[in-house]
């Protein structure tokens, strides 16, 4: 194994983190937005959209994490490479792999849960469709009158 060899990696996992990074943004953003709802007028979909939301902050934490620590075991790979120390150096690429491996399956959770989330506020348009309806066919026959 060459020094370029975990190289490889530094643009893939810099890019990953960078995706984690916009995740996490956009959590906090739906956060903030959801708080203030929820200040103006407390709802049932509200507050499963928060229990949902503390499982995606959660699961964003581990996979930077685990990115973080994969980024970091692969420099300290290349270092050993570089100072001749093959086996070591394999050893903390094979675990870089690992981690990044990790990362990748606490993404996917993460993005499972998240089309969950989804899934809530449609039920919710649904539901609030489904009480508009009935009161719209009252509100065009009284019209009709």
């Amino acid at each position: 194994m060459t020094l370029t060899t975990p190289a490889l990696l530094f643009p893939a996992i810099s890019l990953l983190l960078l995706a984690y990074t916009n995740r996490f943004l956009s959590l906090a953003q739906l956060i903030r937005k959801l708080a203030e709802q929820e200040r103006n007028s407390h709802h049932e979909v509200a507050a499963r959209q928060i229990l949902l939301l503390r499982q995606r902050i959660t699961l964003t934490k581990r996979m930077q994490m685990a990115g973080v620590f994969s980024f970091l075991l692969c420099t300290l790979s290349m270092f050993a490479l570089f100072l001749s120390l093959e086996l070591f150096g394999m050893v903390l690429f094979g675990i870089s792999l690992i981690s990044l491996s990790v990362s990748l399956v606490f993404s996917l959770w993460e993005v499972m849960i998240s089309t969950n989330a989804l899934n809530v506020q449609l039920q919710d348009i649904e539901a609030l469709e489904r009480h508009k309806s009935p009161l719209s066919d009252k509100v065009s026959s009284a019209d009709d009158r």
